[in-house]
């Protein structure tokens, strides 16, 4: 299909007519057209049509389309439905009350189209713009931030499921390929095993018989990459997703010990921000956060959070569910930054506030990054100690510490922590150390001839100084206490557009699905804006209100 550009056009008059007679009071789809007006055009999507073919239907108004299903919720069957049938989506997407729509199949080739250039972010670019054209977000003010975790559409799998659907899924793709090849080649014990799925199976219970049949499949499965390697055969089975899926799954759990497949130890396996869990959506991940275990992925979200102000959502990033809360204040702002709504004040949990990010935060884009820092359990970094790491005097220019007794250090190094990030070692020398009485006090180790002391970088290092006296003032925490309306947010997703349950698979699929879900959100606050519906209140228990303040 092509794309013929087309302007926006008006609102055929019988459509206004009729609308605005069936739905005197509105609906969100009106008022989303009289008060935002045209939110996307069809210029904005030319990359993802080729210039010549066959007519498409208006990418703009299917930009619209998937956002209005997003918000009701609807399948892409009734979402063409709603099109056809439906007054107030006619009016909001401009057209006759004649026209038919389209096959709802074309929703599910225009996602692919977004996904593969990012389209997602350009349609919630496109309501944020249209939201700043009527004064209703901007930048400076306050924003918030926050995660939760998003499970896999794939269902998870025991070990024995995960390697026999990973070779069934590799030998369904070559047989798609070339199936005269695999035929003359494929043993005949592998169309009993791998025909259907792993879960008709019934596989022993004993431990021992569960141990051979995992090498069975284990021996399979080198058999297979060892046939689509070889020199007869077709050149691009080597290349098939499905093939790769099974080598990396092969390389993470078997190994061939003097010509037999063995099963690795877990010591001997890789680390699991690396290794795949599934065969039908390799991106998804094993996440765990305290006692929450799952696999998928790990959305997060960034609100503008301004008293009396609607509340939209200016970021969304989708990440894989082991990359840490801690990497991604930097990412948030990028992306703030390309949309210029950068906050004055970013309000986190502890997930996201460390030395680093606080320092970048401010250099890099004048935020001013607030959120509690993680506690110091090191007993000679904790201040309170006799010989803590605050009672000693840093001299950053002459690069020395002096301790409490007035010995100086007599080493200072740049060296990297165990993470990878500068840091600075001091040092002081075991002469002065060893006559000192208190020396058992002031180190860990009942060996240790001197003190040692490990620095962050004078700004990191003066930005935590600031950040934990100011987190025990009272001002800030009754300051911090904004922070936690972004769960009603998360909360708002999950209830109401199905957050943390992938309906695609992999991770850019499921990322669109954020992007429109946070679009849709921003659609039905705005609209709660106009209508001016009262924010929701927490809900509290009659038995939660007789618990005492404290």
């Amino acid at each position: 299909m092509s794309m013929q550009p087309k302007g926006p056009g008006e609102i055929p008059a019988e459509t206004v007519r009729v609308a605005k007679a069936a739905f005197p009071k509105g609906s969100l789809a009106i008022r989303v057209r009289d008060e935002l007006g045209v939110m996307f055009r069809d210029e904005d999507f030319a990359g993802l049509f080729p210039a010549r073919g066959k007519p498409a239907w208006s990418p703009g108004r299917l930009a619209l389309v998937v956002v209005l299903q997003f918000v009701e919720g609807l399948t892409d069957r009734q979402a063409a439905e709603a099109v056809r049938a439906r007054i107030d989506w006619k009016y909001a997407l401009g057209l006759e009350l004649a026209d038919a729509g389209f096959d709802f199949s074309v929703l599910s080739e225009f996602r692919d189209r977004l996904i593969g250039a990012d389209g997602g972010r350009e349609i919630l670019d496109g309501i944020l713009a249209a939201a700043r054209g009527r004064g209703l977000v901007a930048a400076g003010g306050k924003a918030r931030t926050d995660s939760t975790h998003v499970l896999s559409s794939a269902r998870a799998l025991n070990w024995l499921e995960f390697t026999a659907e990973t070779v069934r899924s590799a030998l369904n793709a070559v047989a798609h390929a070339e199936p005269d090849w695999l035929r003359e080649r494929v043993p005949a014990d592998w169309l009993r095993h791998y025909a259907t799925r792993a879960d008709d199976s019934r596989f022993p219970q004993a431990r021992s018989q569960r141990a051979e049949v995992g090498l069975r499949i284990g021996a399979d499965g080198m058999h297979l990459l060892g046939m689509v390697r070889a020199a007869d055969a077709p050149p691009g089975l080597r290349t098939l997703p499905q093939v790769e899926t099974l080598r990396q799954v092969w390389v993470q759990h078997f190994q061939l010990v003097e010509g037999e497949v063995r099963r690795r130890d877990p010591k001997d396996r890789p680390p699991s921000a690396i290794r795949l869990i599934n065969p039908y959506d390799p991106d998804a991940r094993g996440g765990a956060k305290r006692d929450l275990i799952w696999d998928g992925y790990k959305v997060h979200l960034t609100e503008t959070c301004d008293t009396d102000a609607v509340h939209l959502v200016t970021n969304v990033d989708t990440t894989i569910a082991t990359v840490s809360d801690d990497r991604m204040a930097a990412v948030v702002h990028v992306g703030l930054a390309r949309r210029d709504l950068l906050p004055a004040e970013h309000w986190v949990d502890t997930g996201y506030a460390n030395g680093p990010a606080l320092v970048a935060a401010h250099r890099e884009h004048g935020v001013a990054l607030h959120g509690p820092l993680k506690s110091v359990t090191s007993a000679q970094s904790r201040g309170d100690a006799a010989f803590g790491q605050n009672a000693f005097t840093i001299d950053w220019d002459s690069q020395q510490v002096i301790c409490p007794n007035g010995t100086t250090s007599t080493q200072w190094a740049t060296r990297s922590s165990q993470t990878g990030q500068p840091v600075i070692r001091v040092r002081f020398s075991p002469a002065d150390c060893r006559p000192c009485p208190r020396l058992r006090e002031c180190v860990n180790s009942p060996k240790a001839q001197r003190r040692e002391i490990t620095l962050r970088l004078r700004d990191e290092h003066e930005a935590l100084h600031q950040a934990r006296a100011l987190q025990q003032t009272d001002a800030w925490k009754e300051r911090y206490k904004i922070r936690a309306g972004v769960e009603g947010t998360i909360s708002q997703g999950v209830l109401a557009h199905g957050l943390r349950r992938s309906r695609y698979r992999g991770l850019a699929k499921t990322s669109l699905q954020h992007q429109l879900t946070a679009s849709a959100i921003n659609l039905a606050r705005i609209d709660d804006h106009l209508t001016e519906r009262p924010r929701a209140q927490t809900r509290t228990s009659h038995l939660t209100a007789l618990c005492p303040a404290g």
